[in-house]
């Protein structure tokens, strides 16, 4: 099975044209299954609600994705800033569609330049047809099939969204497999809180699996684990193996930082200059995270409220965000562990 997730921004109506409605909470949900030589090629896509009013639901959108799908409905503040999204996750190919309201026209060659201009000049238009829409993002599926492939053999990440207990099944952990994979009776480590846990059972698509991979949308039922464990923001991976007798040596797959170093690049639309004392949130693996600047001088050094957890191995960019800038968003950023 291979699963492309899609941050999307647009209508209800336009996704509901391409996949089925599954979920509708701060993040609406969409998934089209088709068969194919290798097994099922599952559409997912991942809709933020109430942007841009809220923008956290987005940043999460952009974090569990590897494409994006964009309605241009105008040309205004909220269309720059979901291009600088998009470009800031590194979300470099997606499908817009240009749908003004009723008797309304947009400019099809300032919505081109926009978007080159933020970095996305390979993003491709598409009508609104549904079926026209499902081939061209089954096209950008098979463009990057080697990436989706690459991140199976990946260290496991899992940011949790949700967590509730179960009746008869006990506490069940649900997020996004970013990276690696889970299988039952593995033995896991819970971050932030440094808690164990073991895989009782897993579901994917609401069937019972023996294993998820990259790109899944996993339920995992767990035991040996407290509650209190999980919360918005927990991640999900193996924990370090040392095994002197075997000459075994495997640390944690993330970096704990406290206070890090950050390159900086900063989005094409901003205009704004960070100075030491602002407080910025960082944006990766569904983490949001606050951080004040302290220096700006040779780099820019920012330590954080609570831990932020970076991949040691092929870490996604992390989006820099200050919630009271216009646009909030203000780049994409690479960062070293200071402390």
């Amino acid at each position: 099975m291979t699963v492309l997730n899609i941050a999307m921004i647009g209508s209800d109506e336009l996704a509901k044209a391409v996949a089925k409605a599954t979920d509708q909470r701060d993040v609406h949900t969409y998934v089209h299954k088709e068969s194919g030589a290798d097994g099922p090629r599952i559409l997912s896509i991942i809709r933020p609600a109430k942007m841009p009013e809220r923008i956290r639901p987005f940043f999460n959108s952009l974090c569990a994705a590897r494409v994006g799908l964009l309605e241009v409905t105008g040309i205004d503040a909220t269309f720059g800033e979901v291009l600088v999204g998009f470009a800031a996750a590194g979300i470099s190919k997606g499908i817009y569609v240009i749908n003004p309201p009723q008797g309304e026209w947009i400019d099809e060659d300032q919505v081109k330049a926009f978007i080159a201009q933020a970095g996305l000049s390979s993003w491709e238009q598409c009508s609104d047809d549904g079926i026209e829409l499902r081939g061209a993002l089954y096209g950008l599926m098979d463009e990057i099939s080697s990436d989706l492939e690459s991140a199976k053999q990946e260290p496991l990440v899992v940011p949790i969204d949700q967590h509730f207990n179960v009746k008869g099944i006990g506490l069940v952990a649900i997020g996004y497999v970013q990276s690696g994979s889970v299988s039952v009776h593995d033995e896991l480590h819970l971050l932030p809180a440094e808690g164990p846990g073991t895989v009782k059972s897993l579901q994917v698509m609401d069937d019972d699996v023996e294993q998820a991979v990259a790109g899944d949308r996993v339920g995992i039922a767990l035991r040996n684990t407290k509650e209190e464990h999980l919360t918005g923001g927990s991640l999900v991976i193996h924990p370090a193996v040392e095994d002197k007798n075997k000459g075994i040596s495997v640390p944690l797959s993330l970096d704990k930082h406290e206070k890090s170093s950050i390159q900086l690049e900063i989005s094409p639309f901003q205009k704004r200059v960070l100075a030491v004392g602002d407080v910025v949130h960082a944006s990766v693996d569904l983490q949001f995270v606050v951080g004040r600047i302290e220096s700006i001088d040779s780099a820019l050094e920012v330590a954080w409220e609570s831990p932020l957890f970076i991949r040691k191995e092929n870490p996604p960019v992390v989006i820099l965000a200050q919630l009271d800038s216009k646009p909030r968003i203000m780049g994409s950023a690479k960062l070293t562990r200071l402390s």
